[in-house]
């Protein structure tokens, strides 16, 4: 970072300093003084830039409704003062030459410092970004989405990984190591480890899928095959569905996105096809009256309304009839409130009328034989 500095610019602009010290003789002290003050200007410039230029930084923020300067200003706070001292001793200390070894071991730490420092500001422009465009409030409950949540969380994962990769890379490089053999070596590793990890990688992607997608979220009640449920958590590998009989259902990433799913959740109504049956001993004058018994009770009905009602074929110990109605709601309790409620008032207006509902009955003819 400093290899082009000039220590003989410096001191050339430096009286002469030649001093007798005692074991040592004369000895030109420009290099100590030109140190020294480049010390001092250097923290004195880093004492500016946190006491006065970010207390400034801070104050305009404030008087602005935008987060990206709060953003800002949070990543210039965020730098350790003891980073600061330490570019700053760094930079004093090109004005000599220290042996090999010390060498590489301050400028592995200035480098790895730096590098930390640059990955942590870096994080916090990401989380802002990540906040922004991904943490989202879809429902308008005020309430980040958890698919959301658990979609940042994994592209932050994924970002501060790559980050460390680079940096570790970067100050390797400065070290004077070569990388380009331990980068052929990590790819190498790398398409095996993704050999060995394909199921684990696949369904990492089908958690980005499921984000982008969104083919349910959290909260929605959806149906996979024979087994359905409440869906409780997203996860980077699996999905947790809480089904009705009250165990934790595990489904891979990877499973949902390549199966049918229905989402119950987003049904705006739901629509319900029943039948029953009355006996054949009902007088026709009956028969006809019953689409109008049905029509009336769902006229009472709150939160239902009726589709059609129809005699719609002759069974074999019933006459059928078949009902199809809405439901002004998704929820099943709703639903079977409805039908609870039509199944009474259906019992009561039938028993009113003497209609009887049928049941599976045979009847036997006999003839006498002579």
């Amino acid at each position: 970072m400093f290899e082009q500095f000039s220590a003989s610019a410096i001191t050339a602009m430096l009286p002469e300093m030649v001093y007798a010290i005692p074991v040592i003789g004369d000895t030109d002290i420009r290099l100590f003084v030109a140190s020294g003050l480049t010390f001092l200007a250097l923290t004195a410039v880093f004492w500016v830039i946190r006491q006065v230029v970010l207390v400034r930084a801070k104050v305009l923020a404030e008087k602005t409704t935008g987060f990206f300067d709060d953003t800002v200003v949070h990543a210039v706070e965020s730098i350790r003062a003891w980073v600061y001292t330490l570019v700053a001793l760094y930079a004093a200390l090109q004005y000599f030459t220290v042996p090999e070894l010390l060498d590489s071991v301050l400028t592995g730490v200035f480098f790895f410092a730096v590098v930390w420092q640059i990955i942590e500001v870096a994080t916090i422009f990401l989380n802002y970004f990540v906040a922004t465009f991904l943490e989202k409030d879809e429902d308008g409950d005020g309430v980040v989405d958890p698919n959301a949540a658990t979609a940042s969380h994994m592209v932050t994962l994924i970002a501060r990984i790559v980050l460390w990769s680079l940096g570790m890379l970067f100050v390797l490089s400065n070290l004077g190591i070569e990388v380009t053999s331990l980068l052929a070596g990590l790819g190498i590793g790398g398409i095996a480890v993704a050999f060995a990890l394909q199921g684990v990688l696949s369904d990492l992607f089908a958690s980005f899928s499921l984000y982008f997608d969104k083919p349910f979220r959290i909260g929605d009640f959806i149906v996979i095959g024979n087994d359905k449920g409440t869906v409780e958590r997203i996860g980077i590998k699996t999905t947790r569905i809480r089904t009705l009989q009250g165990e934790e259902l595990v489904v891979s990433n990877t499973e949902l996105t390549s199966a049918r799913v229905q989402n119950f959740k987003k049904m705006q109504e739901r629509r319900i096809s029943t039948q029953f049956g009355i006996t054949y001993e009902t007088s026709q004058e009956l028969v006809k009256e019953v689409p109008g018994i049905v029509t009336r009770i769902f006229e009472a009905l709150d939160g239902a309304r009726l589709d059609r009602v129809h005699f719609t074929s002759f069974g074999d110990s019933a006459l059928i009839f078949e009902v199809v109605y809405y439901v002004d709601s998704s929820d099943y309790t709703q639903y079977l409130n409805i039908q609870q409620a039509f199944n009474f008032d259906l019992m009561q207006r039938f028993a009113e009328l003497g209609i009887d509902f049928a049941y599976p009955t045979q009847t036997i003819y006999s003839k006498a034989m002579r």
